[in-house]
């Protein structure tokens, strides 16, 4: 939970966002959103755990005292939200999608009360049963690592699944039928694919990342250090991330740069470097 919490949240239980990524508001460990409808069932949960309107309303009232009741209406727990929801989020927010010093203080109090801390911890548990579910249908016959597991937590938290049956076959015949000289010169192709898209016009949360990632994990190739398995994860990530759609492909390098980082044990995301691979450029 940690780990997951540190690209989303910088290791916050709550760090609020706007809607710079037209998700309108993002917030908790795992950046639920409303956007795409996660975070509405993590509000209801809350929402549940209190056995009287009363002692709900009240406890609502301290923590968001001014938008607690937008919040938790039904226009804002709808999926998708409705517009009258919609409106008064934006409301809240300027003109490059960052929340008012109010609204962010309120989500944060919630975020951080101890009933929303369970509430997360009991959504993250669910996850992890999704995820054990998505592990055994990708790699029925393990076996179950923790860098696989670390993979398909992260995939699933940002991107919402793991890729489908047909493409992973299609993708394991290629790489069986695939010729050693081919080998490396395909990963090669993978890591130019994230640099080049990296260097694109409509990229963002990459810019202080990509090129160190880009040494480093040529680095490693050129190293000898990438596993069969690091590999394959390496090319089910390529397979997840150019199919990431979030302002219509926004995010694929960042998408795919947490991956590679959790699959090499060595990468810049956010700025924060992990591991190393020899003298290269910083």
């Amino acid at each position: 939970m940690a780990e997951t919490s540190i690209p989303e949240t910088m290791g916050c239980w709550a760090m609020p966002t706007g809607n710079f990524d037209s998700q309108l508001i993002s917030v908790g460990m795992a950046q639920w959103n409303l956007g795409t409808g996660s975070l509405q069932p993590v509000l209801t949960a809350w929402r549940k755990q209190f056995r009287h309107k009363r002692d709900f309303r009240r406890m609502r009232d301290a923590v968001a005292p001014t938008y607690g009741k937008l919040l938790f209406s039904k226009d804002c727990r709808a999926v998708p939200v409705a517009d009258k929801c919609r409106a008064a989020i934006l409301a809240a927010e300027d003109d490059k999608g960052r929340l008012n010093p109010v609204l962010a203080a309120e989500l944060t109090a919630l975020f951080e009360n101890d009933a929303m801390l369970q509430v997360q911890t009991d959504a993250y548990v669910a996850l992890l049963d999704q995820v054990r579910l998505d592990l055994l249908r990708v790699f029925p016959n393990g076996p179950m690592t923790p860098r696989k597991v670390r993979w398909a937590i992260d995939t699933r938290v940002q991107q919402g699944f793991l890729p489908g049956d047909e493409d992973i076959a299609r993708l394991r015949a290629k790489l069986a039928a695939m010729s050693e000289a081919d080998r490396w010169p395909r990963l090669r192709a993978i890591i130019d694919w994230y640099g080049a898209i990296a260097r694109t016009i409509d990229q963002d949360g990459v810019s202080r990342d990509a090129p160190w990632n880009v040494a480093a994990w040529n680095c490693l190739i050129d190293a000898g250090r990438v596993d069969p398995e690091q590999y394959e994860l390496m090319s089910l990530t390529f397979l997840r991330s150019r199919t990431a759609i979030g302002n219509s492909g926004r995010w694929q390098a960042l998408a795919f740069e947490r991956r590679a980082k959790i699959v090499l044990g060595v990468g810049s995301v956010s700025g924060v470097r992990d591991g190393e691979c020899g003298p290269f450029g910083g």
